[in-house]
């Protein structure tokens, strides 16, 4: 008791902040950010510093209004010249500037517009399909409490969500589905955490996906600072983050090396059973004919097997050949030039005479 009291009975710490000359200490502060890092936040779902969830990050956000505002400022000068020059020939040069001043604003705001929300835009293409199942659900239900009572409904949402559960076909085509929006949201989630990016920090676009025997095909749209050859390096982690068994990656079109597709293996679809439709045509009730197994060969010994003895051919006779129309031996030899004849004595030929 007695240290306790002593305890209890100290000094009391001073907690409030102390300012001295040159220096300001303050205690350390556990609040907790009003909306995470900014006004906008990263888009992959995890928690940042102050225990909030993100959606696009900052750099993004300033990144693309930087652009739009570039983009508003060269869009209204280059339309609005244009637009001036042509309503010069119909108006009075003043007004026609004023008028040419205000369709170019009115062009550029939109292209500004779109280009600043963006970031938004992609992160409801990500989110597209899961919104539409959403909202087709509640509607659905709404409409259905609207015109039935407690016990239709119950019966109603027991068929809709039973009976595809029942079919295995329909079951392993939602199934299926399921994956395809999986893998959309777990390639995001690796372009944005290991995966190299630009400098501005904006992701790649995941298009679409679609369900392949072995898993699922993924299709994307790189963005600049990104290659073929930045993904293939990190393929092993991207199958980790994806839950297969592996990926690969490769180029979607031949004319554009952005545009690249991602096949996600999941199974092997070659060591399935497969079963066969002929064995359903045999009649059970067809005679068996008996047949004696004979001894299978296990090994072959070279020495066990008669050598057989070759016979040369002997038959020399030369062989025809067919030339010009006439048969004639390949072996003939051709018929020597005849010799001269001696000159004959007494013909007063001599040949001195000619020397």
């Amino acid at each position: 008791m007695r240290g306790l009291e002593a305890a209890t009975s100290g000094p009391a710490i001073d907690r409030t902040p102390t300012i001295t000359k040159g220096q300001i200490n303050m205690s350390k502060s556990t609040g907790l950010p009003a909306f995470g890092r900014g006004s906008f936040g990263r888009s992959s779902g995890r928690s940042g510093r102050g225990g909030t969830v993100t959606l696009i990050e900052d750099r993004v956000t300033r990144s693309y209004a930087r652009t739009a505002k570039i983009t508003f400022y060269v869009v209204a000068i280059v339309v609005g010249l244009l637009a001036a020059v042509v309503a010069a020939s119909y108006i009075h040069p003043i007004l026609a500037l004023l008028a040419g001043a205000a369709i170019g604003v009115g062009v550029a705001l939109p292209v500004a517009g779109f280009i600043a929300v963006w970031p938004v835009l992609r992160v409801l293409w990500w989110w597209t399909p899961e919104i539409l199942a959403t909202a087709l659900v509640v509607s659905g239900f709404v409409v259905l409490s609207t015109h039935t009572n407690m016990v239709v409904r119950i019966l109603i949402v027991a068929l809709v969500a039973g009976v595809p559960a029942g079919i295995p076909v329909v079951r392993r085509r939602l199934i299926a589905i399921g994956w395809c929006l999986i893998s959309r949201h777990r390639l995001r989630s690796c372009f944005n955490e290991f995966i190299i990016s630009n400098r501005s920090g904006s992701l790649p676009l995941i298009l679409w996906a679609k369900p392949t025997p072995v898993g699922e095909r993924v299709w994307i749209w790189l963005r600049p600072g990104l290659s073929l050859a930045d993904l293939e390096s990190r393929l092993d982690k991207i199958a980790v983050a994806c839950w297969a068994a592996n990926i690969t990656v490769e180029r979607a079109s031949t004319r554009n090396a952005a545009f690249v597709r991602a096949d996600i293996k999941r199974r092997d679809a070659l060591i399935g059973t497969v079963t066969s439709p002929l064995v359903d045509l045999v009649d059970p009730d067809a005679p068996v004919m008996p047949r004696a197994a004979g001894e299978a060969p296990t090994a072959l010994d070279l020495p066990d097997i008669p050598a057989q003895r070759t016979i040369p051919d002997t038959d020399t006779a030369p062989r025809t050949t067919k030339r010009a129309g006439r048969n004639e031996r390949s072996d003939k030899k051709p018929a020597p030039a005849p010799a001269p004849e001696p000159a004959k004595p007494g013909t007063g030929d001599d040949l001195l005479d000619w020397v």
